[in-house]
């Protein structure tokens, strides 16, 4: 019963468009300008920067927050399977819930950053994966200026990264920890699809990169996102 109470409140809180609401607030609905998507990036594009670094502040923190708080209802000493499951569901659910909101009716982000937050908050076995994967990242973006190559980075570095992980660890075996990989690969797999037209965009040479210190104009059309 506790774990499907933090997934189904995972979801709700995974669902709350922050981009959005910011946008809202200021008198501007994002979805009808840049990227029109509702993340960090589309909203700093948007906004501004300082706003765009708080929606991906609390895209992460959604993520964190209800993992975080799951384990401290639902882990306990020594972890088996079926804790590690209901654990990793909760951030499964968060991140779901910031692709697909329920209240705009399905239509959300691409996950990133509230992946980053899960991540985070499964300590410390994702942790220190997301790590590894937050440094490939920051060489992608900064290297090509292009945030789509830095998130698509993420997809594919995160889950290499915990198999090493989980290879190295002697505490660690596949036996138990099953739920953990598999969802990583999950996870890497969603944020592929949701990028599927940024990704068609960079074979085609047409993704648009960073300019400098500043993002492209709010006017500028599909762009890279976080």
């Amino acid at each position: 019963m506790y774990g499907l109470l933090f997934i189904v409140c995972a979801y709700l809180l995974g669902s709350i468009p922050f981009g959005l609401l910011i946008g809202l607030a200021r008198g501007v609905d994002i979805r009808l300008h840049g990227s029109k998507n509702i993340g960090a990036t589309n909203a700093g594009r948007v906004l501004g920067r300082s706003w765009g670094y708080l929606c991906l502040i609390l895209d992460v923190l959604k993520g964190f927050v209800p993992t975080l708080a799951a384990s401290l209802v639902l882990i306990e000493k020594p972890v088996d399977a079926g804790m590690l499951l209901q654990w990793i569901l909760v951030g499964v659910a968060a991140v779901l819930g910031h692709m697909l909101p329920i209240y705009l009716k399905f239509r959300g982000g691409k996950g990133v950053a509230t992946t980053v937050g899960v991540a985070l908050g499964i300590f410390p076995y994702y942790t220190v994966a997301m790590i590894a994967a937050l440094v490939l990242y920051a060489v992608m973006r900064f290297g090509t200026g292009l945030v789509s190559a830095g998130s698509l980075t993420i997809a594919v570095a995160f889950p290499a990264a915990f198999f090493v992980y989980l290879g190295v660890d002697p505490e660690m075996s596949l036996e138990v920890f099953w739920p953990l990989a598999a969802v990583s690969v999950l996870l890497g797999l969603l944020i592929i699809v949701r990028h599927r037209g940024n990704i068609a965009r960079l074979a085609r040479g047409e993704e648009m990169k960073l300019r400098g210190n500043n993002t492209v104009p709010a006017d500028a059309g599909p762009e890279d996102e976080m």
